[in-house]
């Protein structure tokens, strides 16, 4: 009988499963999703209470939900027996973080703190923290902590101390109480396993923590408040296990939530995006670039050499793979990005001419746009709408978009927006091969480089690189699977060494977007407006976008 693996990918607003044959590395034609009943909150809690700007929650029960959704309806769907399946590995979009107590619940459940905001999961993407992750960055810099270079010399509002922080300083009560502050991949794996540890890839990347050196000294955390000063021992007391390894096993409740059999292998979870390197790459070798493009864009690049990349949100020894320097950059807003303007500003005539045309408006917008040469538009965007996460690491700059006029049309806007992020990622590359990190292949997963050849073609005319297209849709989750299957191992049908797994269970579509030479032309100079644009409002010259955020929040708190 075949043996498989299930990868569950836990994205933003949803959980999503996978089943791949273990030997064969055929992934099976169903997988399954499952929607988180309280998607993202922005706005306010369940019950009500208004949430401030820049927050961005989660209730740590839709994961519970959807994970006993998605792994019972891939086996039902593939008609797999959970007696086939030998392990189970977990992706999880990060830094999302929670405060549980001893017994592993999340603060949130109890009655004391259901209005609480911070007693809530916080996903990737909220900013809350950003004034402290500003002063983290100040006083690593006078005191001369060499670990801030390992993350391109900032802190950022989407990792876990600069939260952690505002939790002591504002929330002192929840602070107390919390027995730890985890991620969320690593508590829903203690959920169904009885095991909670700390996986190597979010400490490494969203916690300041190296293999070798650990996490920054209780003299650091004292400089920036003495009640901070034992954060490590008090709210990170679990170790930190290396990714392709064993978290554990399901245990009686896991079995109960899952339908997989008590005992199945579950691996140390990884960070979605990082995941998608695992599942790419058939045969691993420096300087390949992953991107990963969804709700954010990731850009996942190994080297075998260590640089200082300004901006560069994380390099992470074995971050990614073993043997590798794993370099971590993105942008905060890719198909949100994309998403806002189709929620926000697309005329009712549009949307019904697609329902007319029996497609969604996504779909016809890039219809539309696909007809427009480069530069026909008369438009140029930044990629701000959501801050920026890579190279200038400011959750505080916004969106701008020049050369909007009466006879502007959707599309235009449309096309303009999908080669914001274009340019954006070409900041990414250039500055990583100025830094000295030569990126000599790009392969793009995640759902949106398989259905939109327009913007995979954009994306190849404005960085003048081919892209080669990852063979499945969810990248993230054969990766994840890849992990599950090291956690079985060879004695129940699995793999001992992460390469051995990649060549079988990793796949390449036979499809490659090349760049146009003449499209390169022109995209080279909307570059140069745009690089002018990116440093003009982005290095200090002119923080207009600051001062409208600072009058906007005056406003607010005036109601």
């Amino acid at each position: 009988m075949a043996k498989y693996i299930i990868g569950v990918d836990f994205g933003t607003l949803s959980a999503r499963a996978i089943l791949v044959d273990v030997a064969t590395g055929e992934e099976c034609k169903n997988s399954a999703v499952h929607e988180y009943r309280h998607a993202v909150m922005e706005t306010t809690l369940p019950d009500g209470t208004p949430l401030p700007v820049d927050y961005a929650l989660q209730d740590p029960r839709d994961y519970r939900e959807s994970l006993g959704a998605v792994t019972r309806d891939v086996m039902v769907r593939n008609n797999v027996r959970p007696a086939d399946v030998i392990g189970l590995g977990i992706d999880f979009t990060a830094c999302t973080v929670l405060p549980i107590d001893a017994e592993g619940e999340p603060l949130c459940y109890r009655d004391r703190y259901k209005s609480d905001p911070m007693a809530y999961v916080q996903l990737w993407k909220h900013h809350g923290a950003q004034e402290y992750a500003n002063r983290l960055t100040e006083v690593a810099a006078i005191r001369g902590e060499t670990f801030l270079a390992r993350y391109g010399g900032k802190a950022s509002s989407e990792t876990l101390f600069p939260r952690l922080w505002k939790i002591c300083m504002e929330d002192p009560e929840l602070y107390a109480d919390m027995d730890e502050y985890v991620e969320a991949g690593d508590w829903i794996v203690g959920q169904i396993t009885g095991r909670y540890l700390r996986n190597s890839c979010a400490a490494g990347y969203k916690a300041l923590y190296s293999a070798s050196e650990g996490y920054p000294s209780k003299e650091f955390f004292a400089a920036l408040d003495p009640e901070f000063e034992n954060v490590v021992a008090e709210k990170l007391k679990t170790p930190v296990a290396p990714i392709g390894s064993k978290a554990g096993e399901i245990n009686a409740a896991g079995a109960k939530l899952t339908g997989l059999n008590v005992g199945t292998a579950v691996a140390v979870p990884i960070i979605d995006a990082h995941s998608g390197v695992p599942g790419t790459l058939k045969e691993a070798a420096e300087n390949q670039m992953v991107m990963i493009m969804g709700t954010s864009g990731c850009h996942m690049l190994i080297s075998k050499e260590e640089h200082v990349v300004p901006g560069c949100f994380g390099v992470v020894k074995d971050g990614m793979l073993p043997g590798f320097y794993g370099y971590e950059c993105g942008q905060s807003g890719f198909g949100d990005h994309m998403d806002w303007f189709v929620k926000n500003g697309v005329p009712e005539a549009y949307a019904q001419a697609a329902r007319d045309a029996g497609m969604d408006i996504q779909q016809y917008l890039t219809a539309k746009a696909e007809k427009l040469t480069p530069g026909e538009s008369g438009l140029l965007a930044l990629d701000w709408w959501n801050g920026n996460r890579s190279i200038l690491v400011d959750n505080d700059l916004t969106g701008l978009m020049l050369g909007l006029r009466l006879t502007t049309k959707p599309e235009e806007i449309y096309r303009a927006l999908i080669e914001a992020i274009a340019f954006g990622s070409r900041v990414i590359i250039d500055n990583f091969e100025k830094s000295g990190v030569a990126v000599e292949k790009v392969f793009a997963t995640g759902g949106i480089s398989q259905k939109n050849p327009m913007l995979m073609q954009i994306f190849a005319d404005i960085t003048d690189r081919p892209y080669r297209i990852a063979g499945s849709e969810y990248g993230g989750a054969l990766g994840a699977a890849v992990l599950g299957s090291l956690a079985a191992g060879s004695e129940r049908g699995g793999y001992d060494n992460i390469f051995d797994a990649t060549r079988v269970m990793a796949n390449l579509a036979d499809v490659e977007y090349t760049p146009i030479p003449e499209n390169v032309a022109v995209y080279d100079k909307l570059y140069r407006e745009f690089i002018r644009l990116h440093d003009t409002f982005g290095r200090g010259d002119n923080d207009v976008m600051k001062r409208l955020k600072k009058i906007q929040l005056d406003a607010i708190a005036g109601k």
